[in-house]
């Protein structure tokens, strides 16, 4: 099985282990801005999508650990849903795993491997209204804003964050 792996972080593909850590991420209201703040239910139905999208795809969102500790603490990744308009490096950080610099870590990893193993030339990132620290993760990251790019859902407007292009 193909991980990631950078000075401080593992990137591994996440597994029934994760569950009860990605279910009360998205149950809190801190997840609001990522598609969460949701019941219990619909919470452990956002997980088993995120290991389904790997099962369809063969590739998704990375669980987020330090090598010396295999606990998730976020999903970072590439992301393509049905009915996506582009290809996306998404990420979500867990309680007490921001303001470490490793959702920029663990992002940087995930787009050199999209560009290398998927050869995806194309990567944008969705961010929500009011999500400023992802937006500042986008711009550090590379990514410029490009408002004319199409999103997902018309009813949940988002800006739309491009990584530099690279020739095929």
């Amino acid at each position: 099985m193909t991980t990631l792996t950078t000075d401080r972080l593992t990137l591994r593909r996440p597994g029934p282990q994760d569950a009860e850590a990605i279910t009360e991420f998205y149950i809190s209201e801190r997840s609001a801005m990522a598609g969460g703040h949701v019941p219990r239910p619909r919470a452990w139905r956002t997980y088993a999508y995120t290991l389904g999208h790997w099962q369809a795809r063969g590739y998704g969102l990375w669980a987020v650990t330090r090598k010396d500790d295999d606990r998730i603490i976020g999903l970072v990744g590439p992301y393509f849903p049905e009915g996506w308009p582009e290809t996306e490096i998404g990420w979500v950080m867990f309680d007490g795993a921001e303001g470490h610099g490793y959702a920029f870590e663990a992002a940087k990893a995930a787009i050199a491997d999209a560009r290398s193993r998927l050869g995806w030339t194309e990567i944008v990132h969705y961010i929500a209204h009011g999500n400023d620290r992802s937006v500042a993760l986008a711009k550090r990251l590379g990514a410029t804003e490009d408002p004319a790019a199409r999103i997902p859902d018309p009813d949940k407007p988002c800006h739309v964050f491009r990584q530099p292009g690279v020739s095929p």
